[in-house]
């Protein structure tokens, strides 16, 4: 007899487990509770209150651009209409335990009685017609059948004519939520039957804040700059900041630098802001060369010339926000509100109006151009030119009270002055002797510029503040500065207002001219010559109007 020994198979080594998916951050952090969605605290309250006083609608529509929580909203409704807490035996609820059985299987996209279509891939009335035979039955497991439709909108009309019956007298036991991107399209006949919430967009601190958050969890470190220029791109939508977050991160490597600043402009293309600072404080002193060489480098290093008008367009706009009052942007880096404040403090409204149509004229025309870059400069250079050309409401005014019309006034003032020099020369104590002065001084172009255009708001040598809605020639301050300079030994700051000032010198001299007209007219003598001549007209008075 001889023994032997099956041993079988050899033993194989253990195999490590496969490694898990990489989930992009989008997914990865969306949320799953009420408290977790953020930027939408009005529905929240609103669904709790309903949930706690048993008042639940019957159909949901959630509206809203696109990254907003849509569709994690009908999911976080969905849980907790059917949460039954860790014990099996709650009721729905604002606050899903995200334990027991229902919730977890929503949260994964399994449950049987939740059921999610894509409109977008679902349009016909067929589709429709099996969602209306399924509602017929009770839920499985679950207290509420739920049906989540996605970008209802793209259903055809007869999908919706299909659901409409159904829709107005569900049975008890169903409920559903449907989410879109454009509501405008859906017809009026399915939004009278639901309860509509209409999801803001996130505010740029709250995204800023939520992606510091994502990123200590994932172990990553940003810049405070870098968040608020993602919080900024995203415009609204949590899934957009995320996926650039996600892809900033991405860019940042391995070598421990983290998300910066410089890395998620250059990665989005945006402009820098300091050398957007450049490019408009060259556009409002009419550097027509050097603002097209700031452009140019901008386009060298990959910047999109739309994001160039883009940024000018901000500029703009947050320079008018600053001259009304609004509060500063916290986000914004400090030279940025500096230099906006200044802005504000030397352009008048008429100015950044201007501006404001002439580079969004520009924004539209690079956006669809077929040289982009080309379409750009000749944008700029139209901001430029424009920029001397008279006001058209004050040239509007002239021309309807037969007045010459003047050139504009110089879109920017003249730079901040430095301290004062020692008074090596006596100021001029009223505007009247400045004028007079300059034309002691020889400068009789000059003097007649302001004695017959300048309404002064401000006069307290060194500074001037005339009237900002008051065109003049676009080369006045500067050579007003200089003359100035020149002659006084001091720097003058002259700068505009927009406010109406006082009359011009000219303006005055006619008034004072015809109050003494009309005490003439009035006198005694010229009364009694009147009556004795009943015809007579007073007409010796040059460039003025008859009295008769």
């Amino acid at each position: 007899m001889s023994d032997s020994f099956d041993l079988g198979e050899p033993p194989q080594p253990a195999t490590a487990p496969p490694p898990e998916a990489y989930r992009v951050l989008a997914r990865k952090y969306r949320p799953q509770t009420f408290s977790e969605l953020i930027g939408q605290d009005a529905m929240v309250t609103t669904l709790g209150n309903a949930i706690k006083r048993d008042r639940l609608a019957h159909a949901f529509l959630m509206t809203g651009v696109r990254g907003v929580g849509k569709t994690s909203t009908a999911r976080l409704i969905a849980k907790a209409l059917n949460c039954v807490g860790p014990d099996g035996q709650g009721g729905p609820t604002i606050d899903p335990c995200g334990v027991c059985e229902p919730c977890r299987a929503i949260a994964e996209g399994r449950h049987i009685d939740v059921i999610e279509m894509d409109a977008a891939s679902h349009t016909g009335v067929d589709d429709v017609r099996e969602i209306i035979d399924a509602s017929r039955y009770s839920a499985v497991s679950a207290r509420f059948k739920i049906y989540i439709v996605d970008e209802v909108h793209m259903l055809s009309k007869n999908a919706f004519n299909a659901l409409l019956k159904t829709l107005e007298e569900p049975p008890a036991h169903v409920k559903f939520l449907f989410a879109t991107t454009e509501v405008n399209k859906v017809p009026i006949t399915v939004l009278s039957r639901c309860q509509r919430f209409d999801l803001r967009r996130i505010p740029a601190e709250k995204l800023a804040d939520h992606f510091a958050e994502v990123c200590r969890k994932e172990g990553v470190t940003a810049e405070p700059e870098a968040l608020a220029l993602i919080a900024r791109a995203a415009e609204g939508s949590a899934r957009d900041g995320l996926s650039i977050l996600d892809q900033g991160i991405a860019h940042a490597g391995l070598d421990g630098g983290g998300v910066t600043a410089e890395a998620v402009r250059q990665m989005l293309g945006l402009s820098d802001r300091g050398a957007v600072r450049d490019l408009f404080a060259m556009l409002l002193a009419g550097d027509a060369a050097g603002a097209l060489v700031s452009l140019r480098r901008q386009y060298d290093y990959g910047v999109d010339p739309v994001s160039v008008l883009r940024s000018l367009l901000e500029t703009v706009h947050g320079i008018t926000l600053a001259k009304v009052g609004a509060a500063a942007d916290p986000s914004q880096p400090v030279e940025e509100r500096t230099a906006r404040a200044d802005w504000a403090a030397g352009l008048s409204f008429p100015v950044l109006h201007r501006l404001w149509q002439l580079v969004l004229k520009g924004h539209d025309e690079v956006a669809h151009a077929a040289l982009p870059i080309e379409a750009a400069e000749m944008a700029l250079l139209r901001v430029i030119h424009a920029s001397q050309l008279p006001d058209p409401g004050d040239l509007a005014r002239r021309l309807a009270d037969g007045h010459a019309p003047a050139a504009a006034a110089p879109v920017i003032a003249a730079p901040p002055a430095p301290p004062p020099a020692p008074v090596e020369a006596v100021l001029p104590e009223r505007f009247e002797d400045l004028v007079r002065r300059l034309e002691d001084n020889g400068s009789l172009a000059l003097a007649a510029r302001l004695h017959n255009g300048a309404r002064v708001v401000r006069y307290a040598p060194p500074e001037l503040v005339l009237s900002g809605s008051r065109p003049m020639a676009a080369d006045t301050v500067t050579d007003l500065a200089l003359v100035l300079k020149a002659m006084t030994k001091q720097v003058w700051r002259i700068t505009f207002d927009d406010v109406p000032g006082t009359p011009t010198l000219k303006e005055q001299e006619e008034a004072a001219e015809e109050t003494k007209r009309l005490a003439a007219w009035d006198s005694p003598m010229v009364r009694a010559a009147r009556e004795a001549f009943p015809d007579a007209v007073l007409e010796d008075w040059p460039g003025k109007r008859r009295l008769a």
